[in-house]
Parts: structure tokens; C-alpha cells; sequence
């Protein structure tokens, strides 16, 4: 059951933009993020903070830096449903047409990210999602654990280009978008469910673009991470595994599958990676084969697999990144149709 701890819920009414926060544990880093969600300006925002059963003494302290705030909730839970699950749960309570997520070791480069980012959704149809430069803790270097598309576009970490997927730390989703979808994938509870949120919006008409002008600051709080000898390991490996069964049957998860026992080997993991092998293997049977057509095929080839396989010159690149362009068709509103199991 989900409680109201703090704060003032958001308005019943549509409005420009949710910041959606989710806290487990990392109290200071948290506050920090509220804080920076709270005073952003130039548009009618409401921050969600959704707590997913950290101790008492840091729920306390997240209470008293929420109360005195004028646009933020902070809801509480009993359990840890992960970042997909509780994206969902945390979404679900806000109407606003966009939604801004945020992780809780980062704050806003710059007092005018969600409101751009809302204005930029509104104005363009296709528009699904847009990652925002993810910056280290000195507010000025790029951090490159946080650098989720092809090394060859790096050059362009500060414009704007098309991609084919986005990276969870900052990033602004169109609600149309979300609803359509149906969501995140909660049963992934940690790792790749942007990946996976992206190949379903891509098949089902969306754009998806990374604004190097809107930026976050990630401070990477070690407090609370998963660590890759344990469970982050495990999810890393089954979760793609299962989205490539998804969309290329048990053709698609054996190459890749194969990768993975050779990089658990070298790292003294390969017990870990033949389990989280075999548990993905076992899921991906009940879940619903997805096809993608021949639009989305070319739209991932353009702007992936030409990246990653082929290198990109600079002038490719160059106009690969004035990618937003107001009169582009709307996609569908609906998921993709499964296409039955393998």
C-alpha cells in the first residue's frame, strides 16, 4: 500500500511536467535531488518522491526537507519494487504531459532542464523521450558511466542527435508516450529497462533523442548500489538476455548469451553467469515474442548499428544531430502487437 508521507499531492488537473524521484537509502544525495526538482522554473511542475522502504531515520529526514516545499510529495511503500516497477507506481500518481525522471545521487545542471524538456515534448508529435548529457560530480566533465550510446558520438555529447535509447540517471519521457506503452517492464527490476522501454517505443512510431544541452550532474553515490559481484551482475546479464528473446527468439539470446560467459569467465563470475543465463532462459519462455517492422529496423540501423559497426565520419554525425524537426508523423498510440511466442 502506498501512503502519502509528506507534502501536497499533485494537482487532479493536466500541467506541464512530473519530476518522478525514487529513494532507497542514500539520505543527503536525496535531499539534494528534491531540492534541485523543487526550484526548477519556467513551467507548472509537481515532484513525485516515491521511498521504497528505506529506514525510519532517513524517511524522517526526507519528511522534513519535503514539508516546507511547496511542489513536492514524498509517498512511501513497504517494499523495494526496483527502478521499473517504481517509475510506475511513481508516474501513475502525477498528470503531467511530460515526465521528468531523476535519479536520486543527481540534481539539475541548470534551473531551466524540465521546462525545456516539456516544451520541446509538446511541440514535436513523435517525440517520445529525451536523454539529457549526464555530467560528473564536477558539473563540467562528462561522466562516462553514464555514456550509453556508440563511443563515436561522443564528439557530439553536448548537441543533439537521434538514438535508440536513453539513459535512465536524467531523462524526460512524453506521457502519451508512457501510457501507450503501458510503462516500463517492472518485471526487470533493475537494469536495461530503458533499453527495453526504447526498442517498444521505436516499433511503435516514437523518436527518441539525447539533448547534450539539457544536463544533469551525477554524483554516482556508492551508498545503496548494486554491486556487480552480487545481484547487479545477475540482472545485467539476465535482463538482456530476455529482451533479446524478446524481439530474436533463442537465436538472439545465444550469441549474446555466449559474450557473456566469456566476460563472467575472466572476471571470476562464471558460476553467476551460467544462473542468470539459466533464469532468463526460463522467463523469456512466458513472455511474448515482439516483432519490429521495417521502419523501426531502419531507424535502429541508422542510428545503432551504423554507429557501432560501421563508424560514423564527422559530417555524419554532424547531421545526425539537428535531428528535431516539427513536421514528423505522430506514432501509434498502442504498444506493438505481439507476434506469439518462440
Amino acid at each position: 500500500m502506498i501512503a502519502l508521507l509528506a507534502g501536497t499531492p499533485p494537482p487532479a488537473r493536466r500541467y506541464d511536467a512530473d519530476v518522478v524521484i525514487l529513494s532507497h537509502l542514500r539520505a543527503e544525495a536525496t535531499v539534494a535531488a528534491i531540492r534541485s526538482a523543487a526550484a526548477q522554473t519556467g513551467c507548472d511542475h509537481h515532484v513525485i518522491v516515491l521511498d521504497q522502504n528505506s529506514p525510519a531515520e532517513m524517511r524522517a529526514r526526507l519528511i522534513a526537507a519535503v514539508t516546507p516545499l511547496r511542489n513536492v510529495a514524498l509517498y512511501g511503500i513497504a517494499e523495494n519494487r526496483g527502478v521499473p516497477g517504481g517509475r510506475n507506481l511513481a508516474t501513475a500518481l502525477g498528470h503531467g504531459r511530460a515526465i521528468i525522471a531523476l535519479d536520486n545521487d543527481a540534481v539539475f545542471s541548470t534551473p531551466d532542464v524540465v521546462a525545456n524538456a516539456a516544451a520541446r515534448l509538446a511541440i514535436l508529435p513523435d517525440l517520445g523521450v529525451i536523454g539529457f548529457r549526464i555530467l560528473a560530480a564536477d558539473g563540467t566533465a562528462l561522466d562516462a558511466t553514464s555514456w550509453g550510446y556508440p563511443k563515436s558520438l561522443l564528439a557530439a555529447a553536448a548537441r543533439r542527435f537521434t538514438t535508440t535509447t536513453f539513459v535512465g540517471c536524467g531523462h524526460a519521457l512524453s506521457r502519451a508516450c508512457f501510457d501507450g506503452l503501458g510503462g516500463y517492464d517492472a518485471s526487470l527490476f533493475f537494469a536495461w529497462e530503458e533499453y527495453e522501454f526504447a526498442r517498444r517505443a521505436i516499433a511503435a512510431g516514437w523518436h527518441i533523442e539525447h539533448h547534450g544541452d539539457l544536463a544533469v550532474t551525477h554524483a554516482v553515490a556508492a551508498e545503496a548500489r548494486v554491486a556487480w559481484q552480487g545481484e547487479r551482475w545477475r540482472y545485467f546479464v539476465r535482463n538482456r538476455l530476455m529482451i533479446a528473446h524478446d524481439w530474436h527468439g533463442y537465436a538472439g539470446m545465444l550469441p549474446r548469451g555466449l559474450i557473456y560467459f566469456a566476460r563472467g569467465v575472466l572476471a571470476g563470475r562464471a558460476g553467476a553467469t551460467i544462473a542468470a543465463t539459466i533464469e532468463a532462459v526460463r522467463i523469456a519462455a512466458g513472455r511474448p515474442r515482439r516483432r519490429a517492422g521495417v521502419i523501426s529496423r531502419g531507424y535502429i540501423m541508422a542510428h545503432e548499428t551504423a554507429h557501432r559497426l560501421m563508424g560514423r565520419t564527422d559530417a555524419a554525425i554532424s547531421a545526425d544531430t539537428d535531428a528535431s524537426a516539427p513536421a514528423r508523423l505522430a506514432p501509434r498510440v498502442g504498444p506493438p502487437v505481439p507476434s506469439g511466442r518462440s
